[in-house]
């Protein structure tokens, strides 16, 4: 890591003395800012990255770093406590799912919808990803530090990153300098039950609402903000549903499998064609019901489930060639 990582203490002749060295809450989660940052990069020697460009590889990336917390694979991963963090295996079907719409030729038609689930996806990443590094990798001060998150704050180094960041100007006031946390306190203390509880139907239940915790966070707190509520997304949103329009726009799905699409009906969720995906409570009745399907194959079909968590994260490196020239350097990482 880069420069938040050091700390500058002065020294003396005593043997074995020390020093001891205070590292409060915006400092621990400028170092957990710098961890989203540098994933979403590509590396040039050390110290330096510049974000890979290609909007579908970063959904891969990032499906991919969702399925290895879900796998407890991840950087601070306990694979004893495989499963606590259960909205991160459905996670990792949604960005899934927001890369192929990325590939698919009809999406970049229609500039607003194409850029919008890319910025989505996108500042998700950055927001999401940063409670769950913080609570594994610095558990013990999450609680007191939960409420301190607040990007306007970070120390310079990681502040710089961060005003590299592909639309900041927009994203960060409108989900509040990722410091909003209510839903992220109730899915965390769900986590801690989830850790104290023996396997069976009390914590499968667990799963589930702290899934549904999450979700709201995911939907309410960031996307609905970030881009369902701006005008232009939501318009062409909308237009995608008129009859006319919608055999030429892709399906509103959720394929729970490593492809973009599988043939048997049951491992999948189709919105129903009355889904107003810029309406949250519209939005959040079909998440609701995939939430289901997913939970009812996490419990009847674990072996398969998880080689397609597995398969996604394998693509924590995903990264097409192209050239870099137009992309500015990251601020050292």
């Amino acid at each position: 890591m880069g420069a938040p990582d050091k700390v500058q203490a002065q020294t003396n002749t005593t043997e074995k003395s020390s020093k001891e060295v205070h590292c409060d809450c915006n400092l621990m989660w400028s170092m957990i800012q710098q961890m989203s940052t540098k994933r979403l990069c590509r590396l040039h020697g050390r110290n330096e990255g510049s974000i890979i460009p290609v909007y579908s590889d970063r959904a891969r990336r990032i499906s991919a770093t969702y399925a290895r917390f879900y796998l407890e694979i991840e950087d601070y991963g306990d694979p004893a406590r495989k499963g606590r963090f259960y909205w991160m295996a459905l996670g990792a079907f949604a960005s899934k799912t927001v890369a192929c719409s990325l590939d698919d030729l009809r999406v970049p038609i229609i500039d607003p919808v194409f850029k919008g689930l890319a910025k989505g996806n996108l500042w998700l990443f950055y927001d999401i990803s940063g409670w769950h590094w913080y609570y594994t990798r610095f558990r013990d001060s999450f609680d007191q530090c939960v409420s301190c998150r607040n990007a306007s704050a970070y120390i310079k180094p990681v502040k710089d990153q961060v005003d590299n960041y592909p639309w900041k100007d927009q994203a960060l006031p409108r989900i509040k300098n990722m410091h909003e946390h209510a839903y992220i306190v109730e899915g965390f203390n769900l986590v801690k039950q989830i850790e104290s509880t023996r396997p069976g139907s009390d914590q499968e239940d667990l799963k589930y609402r702290h899934l549904l915790a999450i979700a709201n966070h995911e939907q309410l707190i960031i996307l609905q903000p970030l881009i369902y509520d701006d005008p232009s997304f939501s318009r062409w949103v909308g237009v995608q549903r008129w009859r006319l329009v919608r055999p030429f726009s892709p399906e509103l799905r959720l394929a729970f499998s490593s492809a973009c699409d599988v043939e048997d009906k049951h491992m999948k969720s189709v919105a129903p064609s009355t889904t107003k995906l810029e309406d949250f409570q519209s939005r959040m009745k079909w998440i609701t019901t995939a939430a289901g399907i997913f939970h009812d194959l996490m419990q009847k079909q674990a072996p398969y489930m998880e080689s397609q968590l597995q398969a996604m994260a394998g693509w924590v490196g995903q990264d097409q060639t192209e050239d870099l020239a137009q992309y500015p350097l990251m601020p050292p990482l």
